[in-house]
């Protein structure tokens, strides 16, 4: 490094120090960054993969692999394992930096044929190593080391997807592009924030690799320089404003300066300071000095033969001077073996210091070696770990996707059973109501069934009693003589006689046999202004009374449909059953039709008319015959209300050895529904 050639000098340069330049060529693609100067080698045995993980041919291209980006103790960053090239002119700078241009990342889009699809950086760092103090070695202290960068950065260009028309992986690497400018310019806004306003927020750099990268140029370890290219067509105007926009706030985010540290306990000029030098211009030379200390020669020019003066001055110098000459000597010898003493004591000294400075070197390499293979294991673990963290990467990635897939898987069973809990709970809402219908109905079936049931029921008990009474009153009787045997002519005429009773209408609306027959008045129902269902049975008995009920406009049924129901609001049951005096009693049962959730419909009773009919003198009594013996003992005899007699009649058939037969004419039997 001490050689230097003489077409690599630089001027202006401080000469104790020897430099060194070195460069390196990465670029930013994807947000991944590749070494362009790294020469990759060719292995037929491992395998390759391409972008589809699938495995390549051997004599495919390999591509590079992505370098990480690390933090020194001084917390720089750099970019682990990238290759670094010492130049010794700009021609083999330019060589190199040529020789990584054609691995930049290109492709042709719609507004540019020779797009660059990545951030290139191309570094220039200038190493000052200091001599040490005798000027002949460079000093081996890290800390007197200074290291200078320069790095030049093409930044890709802002695309829109609109005017690029890309597409695939140009889509991709447009997104990444963007985003990494994205998070450029959100760094610097929150760098000018923070100045302007005196807030502390954090600043973004993690978020790209390309911030990371210059991260401590922002923070006041360098300073930054940016030049905006602007194209003048009218269809960038947009583009233009955006990147000028940009540009301006840029312009008002300041840098704070580095201090530089200067090289210290060094004298200048030490690496010519031990170098032989002539005389140099009107230097006096050392035997000079020495000859003007010695006493002056006197003329030694004899003119005269009888001079007996110039000799003797002459003879009297010389003696001086060959005195002093001796005491010089004297001198010097003194001197000199003081001096040699001296470098005797030096020279044992610098041995001492020589063998202690050995025993020393040797234990530093001991330790210099272990630190190496130290070193060497780390970076084989440092290499295992960082496959580790790789394939943990993609683990990572896989589960995450898994987990994303799963959670819509989850979502959409949620949404599905929330459906299906929905659907669940109007089937329970629409089951209670068919169910609470169906109860209803059946509970008012049951009761219909039980009331028809006591009044066939009652029916058959009076029927009973009253066979019972003829029964009494024919064995009451007394027999005088065995009557003949009368003709089916005369039974049947006596039975109708006997069976003859007044008419089923009250006494008080019977009319004269020569009165104008009177015209029947019918009975208007109170709520005449809705649409009825008129609901008579098949087996109701046709009254003869004057006051009838009288619905207009209604439906008239003697089964209930739904088609009815359907037509009309209001419903109404005409119901006969016999009174406990004998009388048949007539109920008009109302009630409100509502449409149910299962699209039925359903009645609920809210009104009953009762319509009967009584005699003025029901308590009158009538001999059950025409002609009755007194009782001999005195008893009374039996007797029957006009009720029984206008609801009951006894026929007597012929060839019964049972006594007479009797039917029930008033109240036929009902049929089960």
């Amino acid at each position: 490094m001490i050689t230097v050639q003489e077409f690599c000098k630089a001027e202006e340069v401080d000469e104790d120090s020897v430099y060194g330049v070195f460069v390196s060529y990465i670029e930013i693609y994807n947000n991944y960054i590749y070494d362009l100067l790294e020469e990759v080698p060719f292995d037929p045995i491992k395998p390759k993969w391409n972008s589809c993980s699938t495995p390549m041919r051997n004599t495919d291209f390999v591509p590079p692999q992505s370098k990480l980006l690390r933090e020194d103790k001084n917390h720089n960053m750099y970019v682990a394992g990238c290759t670094e090239v010492e130049v010794k002119s700009t021609e083999e700078a330019f060589e190199v930096f040529w020789r990584g241009q054609k691995k930049r990342r290109i492709a042709n889009t719609h507004l540019n044929r020779e797009s660059s699809r990545s951030h290139s950086v191309f570094n220039i760092k200038l190493v000052q190593a200091p001599l040490d103090a005798d000027g002949d070695n460079v000093l081996q202290e890290k800390e007197q080391i200074t290291i200078s960068q320069l790095s030049l950065v093409d930044l890709a260009g802002s695309e829109r997807t609109n005017r690029t028309r890309a597409e695939g992986n140009r889509l991709r690497e447009a997104g990444n592009i963007n985003q990494s400018l994205m998070t450029l310019r959100t760094c610097m806004d929150v760098l000018r924030e923070n100045q302007m306003y005196g807030t502390n927020k954090m600043v973004p750099y993690r978020d790209s690799k390309l911030t990371h990268l210059f991260k401590n140029y922002f923070d006041g370890e360098g300073k930054v320089r940016m030049i905006v290219c602007v194209n003048p067509k009218a269809e960038d105007y947009e583009e233009n404003l955006q990147v000028m926009r940009f540009a301006e706030v840029t312009q008002e985010v300041e840098v704070a300066r580095p201090v530089d540290k200067a090289i210290c306990g060094l004298t200048p000029g030490r690496r010519y300071r031990n170098q032989p030098r002539g005389p140099v211009g009107n230097e006096p030379l050392v035997t000079d000095v020495v000859l003007q200390s010695f006493p002056p020669l006197p003329s030694c020019e004899i003119l005269d033969i009888n001079d007996e003066q110039t000799l003797p001055r002459l003879i009297e110098a010389l003696e001086k001077r060959h005195h002093l000459r001796q005491m010089m000597i004297d001198e010097f010898n003194k001197q000199s073996n003081a001096f040699k003493a001296l470098l005797q004591e030096f020279d044992n000294a610098v041995l001492s210091k020589e063998n202690h400075m050995q025993g020393k070197l040797n234990e530093k390499e001991k330790m210099i070696s272990g630190q190496k293979l130290e070193i060497e294991r780390l970076e084989k673990k440092n290499k295992t770990l960082e496959y580790k963290i790789e394939i943990l990467e993609k683990t990572t990635t896989i589960y995450e996707e898994d987990k994303r897939n799963l959670q819509q898987e989850l979502e959409t069973q949620n949404q599905k059973l929330q459906r299906q809990f929905s659907d669940k709970r109007r089937l329970e809402a629409r089951l209670q109501g068919m169910v609470t219908e169906t109860k209803m109905k059946w509970e008012k079936e049951c009761e219909r069934r039980v009331a028809a049931k006591q009044l066939e029921m009652q029916n058959k008990l009076w029927v009973k009693d009253e066979k019972l009474k003829q029964l009494k009153a024919i064995v009451t009787e007394p027999k005088t003589e065995k009557p003949e045997r009368p003709s089916r002519e005369r039974d049947r005429e006596k039975v109708t006689q006997r069976s003859v009773s007044p008419s089923p209408v009250p006494l008080l609306f019977q009319p004269d046999q020569n009165a104008p027959p009177i015209r029947l008045r019918h009975r208007r129902s109170r709520s005449a202004g809705d649409r009825w269902v008129d609901h008579k049975p098949a087996s109701n008995m046709q009254t003869e009374t004057v006051m009838q009920p009288h619905v207009p406009h209604a439906i008239t049924v003697s089964v209930a449909n739904e088609k009815a129901l359907a037509k009309c609001e209001k419903y109404m049951l005409t119901h006969q059953e016999l009174a406990s005096d004998g009388e048949i009693e007539t109920k008009l049962i109302k009630g409100d039709i509502y449409k149910t959730r299962g699209g039925g419909q359903s009645v609920q009773f809210t009104d009953i008319e009762t319509l009967k009919q009584e005699s003025p003198n029901g308590s009158r009594k009538r001999r059950s015959s025409t002609v009755a013996p007194a009782q001999p003992d005195g008893a009374e005899s039996e007797w029957t209300d006009v009720e029984t007699r206008c609801s009951v009649a006894v026929e007597m058939r012929a060839g019964s050895q049972l006594g007479p037969g009797y039917q029930h004419h008033a109240q036929p039997k009902r049929k089960k529904p």
